[in-house]
């Protein structure tokens, strides 16, 4: 995600990306670094990009902003602005917030005012995720059978900057072995290990494949038999390197070269629900943990602390850029079938993911439910990005 009960929690990733993640490493050690929660996402390599610096350019250089919604661009950008730390973006986000333009024209002129353009140097990635809704029970049954596990007691996480001040913002997850005062930290066990033990109190139970999906996204709706909804939301995860299936799953002949989309992926784990499904999915040795809210009928929560903006917020390697940023997408040459062609908007920055790495990848938030899960599991597009920067 994301790490807050929010979408990436549990991994921090593009949907489909996510599945696409070509990692390949299975553990990890104490020393080694755990991104905040995601998310969540199997990690994607972009292109390199070269060491150069942000060049300005103009707001009619930028592909497709006379084409913007700009209205809606800023009323996201007012939703989300207030989560920033730079002092001049801080006073736009308060003009912005006290003017109110009230139509397109207006909006535009105000972002023209008060904002520079900055192109980043390179192409990247651009990928997608969403706040998935999935059917649950609260006993198990031959379909429902996969129990939703709550955070374990013996799960403990260690900030590596209370011991080391370079280790600041990095976490390890991992168990407590030996005696009080006299053990040692381990990683925790991977999937397969976990799944092999039984759950006692499970907050509910779903379909192993939903659940997978479930803790790729990292946070999503619960929907009982009986109509109500329950908020699943991050709570922890066990260490584990993320790794996705789609390219094994390619590898081996289960799924084309064209469409390793999440609904594909999904559709063969469904159709083979069972041992050859759960050997697929403990390639992954991630496992996320979950708490349940109340469905308070919002958006999914990013690692900002704030409801994201659909279509409008992005999760983005905050070791490159700062929550709170605006940018402007420029995406294009979708690589999976059904894909939309182009994405080319203003987006916030509120989220994090485990995969979103680089100064030109980002991860696009399209909301919660069927539609928005198909629209995530398609976009993988090569990615222009442009900062935009307060004038001030």
């Amino acid at each position: 995600m994301p790490r807050l009960p929010g979408v990436r929690g549990g991994l921090g990733a593009a949907f489909a990306l996510l599945m696409l993640a070509a990692c390949t490493t299975t553990s990890v050690t104490p020393t080694a670094p755990v991104t905040p929660t995601g998310p969540t996402q199997p990690p994607v390599t972009p292109p390199v990009t070269p060491a150069e610096p942000a060049r300005p350019v103009s707001f009619e250089d930028l592909p497709g902003w006379a084409q913007e919604d700009h209205l809606g661009a800023l009323d996201a950008f007012r939703q989300g602005c207030g989560v920033a730390k730079d002092p001049a973006m801080a006073e736009v986000c308060r003009q912005a917030r006290a003017e109110r333009p009230g139509n397109d024209a207006d909006a535009r002129r105000f972002l023209e005012t008060h904002f520079r353009p900055e192109a980043l140097p390179g192409q990247g990635l651009l990928t997608a995720y969403f706040a998935p809704e999935y059917e649950a029970r609260m006993s198990r049954s031959a379909e429902f059978s996969a129990p939703m596990r709550g955070k374990p007691a013996d799960l403990v996480t260690v900030d590596l900057g209370q011991f080391n001040p370079g280790g600041v913002g990095q976490k390890i997850a991992g168990e407590v072995t030996g005696e009080v005062g006299g053990g040692q930290v381990v990683p925790y066990p991977d999937r397969a290990a976990i799944e092999a033990t039984t759950e006692t109190r499970p907050l509910a139970w779903m379909r192993p494949e939903d659940l997978f999906f479930l803790q790729i996204q990292g946070s999503g709706i619960l929907v009982l038999p009986d109509g109500r909804r329950v908020r699943a939301a991050f709570a922890a995860h066990n260490g584990r390197p993320f790794v996705g299936i789609a390219t094994p799953m390619r590898d081996r002949g289960l799924l084309p070269d064209n469409n390793t989309s999440g609904d594909a992926i999904r559709t063969w784990l469904a159709d083979h629900r069972g041992p050859e499904a759960d050997a697929i999915m403990q390639l992954n040795p991630r496992y996320v943990f979950f708490q349940t809210l109340p469905d308070d009928g919002r958006q999914a929560v990013g690692a900002a602390g704030i409801p994201l903006p659909a279509g409008r917020a992005v999760a983005v390697d905050t070791s490159k850029h700062a929550l709170g940023e605006l940018f402007w997408l420029d995406a294009g040459a979708p690589k999976l079938s059904g894909a939309f062609p182009t994405y080319r908007r203003l987006a916030l920055a509120l989220d994090v993911g485990g995969a979103i790495k680089g100064d030109v990848r980002a991860d696009l938030y399209t909301g919660t439910g069927t539609a928005a899960g198909a629209e995530a599991g398609r976009v993988r597009h090569d990615l222009r990005l442009y900062r935009l920067v307060p004038k001030g």
